[in-house]
């Protein structure tokens, strides 16, 4: 059996963006930690950090944030950014406030342009997080794609091809699958990420993307009840679908 590791407790609370350990001190002092209905006056206590500690632990009255290894699954609404560098929204101001101090730093895994909504993941885990967008994963992400200009047919096997060059590279595409939905919505999925590749690819072939949607990250769909802007934690289970 696997020993839980052990924190002090202002030393973990201080990670989670609840404040300094001075003053995780003077809160434990005050009374406001409490761990299994017992109040801990001493911040410097060790303690057990198990996968239930957030059931377990309260600050203020409140239920302990989640755990360092979250991962969240977000519905990106349009008009928001994945990058701290871009002027207006970004997707962070989607979280609790609280959640953009913690360290290690919540990342999205991967990114959704501006223009692009649908299913989006950020973690605080460095190593889940690259292990996802390692090219020796080949994970599939699947796009909606709403097009300016009926499709000519031939699109699915140009993709398909392995040998389509996008504008500016010298390496071609992995071959990708295209599914045609209608004259001008097609599903394509696609196991690399270049820089603006679903546009790309479609400029291509001589067509524009109006409206750009990812629905599927490898087994990981979006769920149809999480609206736009909405978000949720995923467990074990879900994180696993990622590479199935």
């Amino acid at each position: 059996m696997t020993k839980a590791p052990t924190s002090r407790v202002d030393k973990l609370l201080s990670s989670m963006a609840y404040g300094s350990r001075s003053e995780m001190a003077r809160l434990a002092k005050a009374g406001g930690i409490v761990l299994d209905g017992v109040e801990l006056a001493d911040a410097s206590a060790r303690i057990a950090v198990t996968p239930d500690l957030p059931k377990r632990m309260q600050i203020d009255g409140e239920p302990l944030d989640p755990l360092q290894g979250m991962v969240i699954l977000l519905h990106k609404p349009l008009g928001m950014t994945c990058s701290h560098k871009e002027d207006g929204p970004i997707v962070y101001d989607l979280l609790p406030k609280r959640w953009r101090g913690r360290d290690p730093a919540i990342s999205t895994i991967g990114r959704l342009d501006k223009q692009t909504s649908g299913l989006l993941l950020m973690t605080d885990d460095g190593a889940l997080l690259h292990r996802i967008i390692s090219p020796k994963r080949h994970v599939e992400k699947t796009y909606r794609a709403r097009l300016a200009r009926p499709l000519t047919g031939n699109e699915a096997a140009v993709f398909a091809s392995g040998r389509l060059m996008l504008e500016g590279e010298e390496k071609p595409l992995v071959p990708a699958g295209l599914e045609v939905m209608s004259p001008t919505e097609a599903l394509l999925t696609v196991t690399e990420g270049r820089y603006h590749q679903v546009r790309r690819m479609f400029a291509a072939v001589g067509n524009h993307v109006e409206a750009l949607h990812r629905e599927r990250l490898g087994g990981l769909t979006l769920p149809d009840g999480l609206a736009a802007g909405q978000w949720r934690l995923l467990g074990t289970e879900e994180i696993s679908l990622i590479f199935s």
